[in-house]
This record gives structure tokens, sequence and C-alpha cells, in this order.
């Protein structure tokens, strides 16, 4: 089984992760982590060149960190991450369902919400376009806070 974790950092991701790894540990398989930075050029403000490159970087350094420190946990956890990729996209369901359809992944282990401030009672836009889209079951983790 090759389960993907798509991760922000955020305690919900963190809370996937553990709940993925505990998968991969019972039932064998793969784990897969992700992390998609949100691709600047997409925005409609103005950025002088040297200052979206900058932030373009900013953005690829956080997702390159996020992944190694999902990849240490799940380390500690007893769980090798087989797969990792840091990427940029406009929409990062797409990239996150894109992902999954690419590596022919089995289960997506998400929360139910990440970073971005939202209300208390729906699921993450995120999260719902993923459930809505995948290719593969998704587990919706919620951690409580």
């Amino acid at each position: 089984m090759k389960i993907l974790v798509p991760t922000d950092g955020s305690k919900y991701a963190e809370e996937a992760l553990a709940i993925a790894a505990d998968l991969v540990k019972t039932k064998g398989g793969e784990l897969c982590l992700i992390s998609v930075a949100p691709a600047i050029e997409e925005f409609e403000l103005e950025f002088s060149a040297g200052s979206r490159e900058n932030i373009s970087r900013e953005f690829a350094a956080r997702a390159a960190k996020i992944i190694e420190k999902g990849a240490a946990a799940a380390a500690a956890a007893g769980v090798k991450v087989t797969c990792k990729s840091e990427t940029s996209a406009a929409s990062i369901p797409d990239a996150i369902v894109e992902y999954a359809e690419k590596e022919a992944v089995d289960l997506i282990v998400m929360g139910t919400r990440g970073l971005s401030p939202s209300s208390r009672f729906r699921m993450g836009s995120v999260a719902s376009k993923v459930v809505r889209h995948a290719p593969c079951s998704v587990y919706v983790v919620k951690k409580k806070v």
C-alpha cells in the first residue's frame, strides 16, 4: 500500500503523518510526502522581478524544510519515507491529486485544516477538493486543538 501525506507543517498535517506512519507500520507499505508551495507567478500583485524570485525561493525552501521535518518525524516513528516531493503550483489540491495519480497512490492521509485561517465548522478547501478529485481513498484527520 502506498500512502501519501500532503504536508504544510501544520499540527493537522503532523497528526496525519503520525496516523499514516502507524498505518505503514501495521499494514506495511510505503510512505510518500508532498509539500506544495504556492506559485508566486499566479498572484496578481505587483512585484519586482527580484522580489518575485526571492519569494519563490523562500516558498521552495520552506516546502523542502517541511518535507525534511516530516521525513525525520516518520523516521523517529520507525518508518522510512520512500518518495517525497517539494513542488510549486497554482493549485495546491490539483498538485496533490496529480502527484497521487502519477505515483499510483492507494491512500491519501491529510488533515482537515492547514495553515490558512478558516471557519471551524467546515473542512478546509484543500482537503475538500482533494477528497472530491482524488484517484484513491482519502483519510481526513481531525486534530483536536
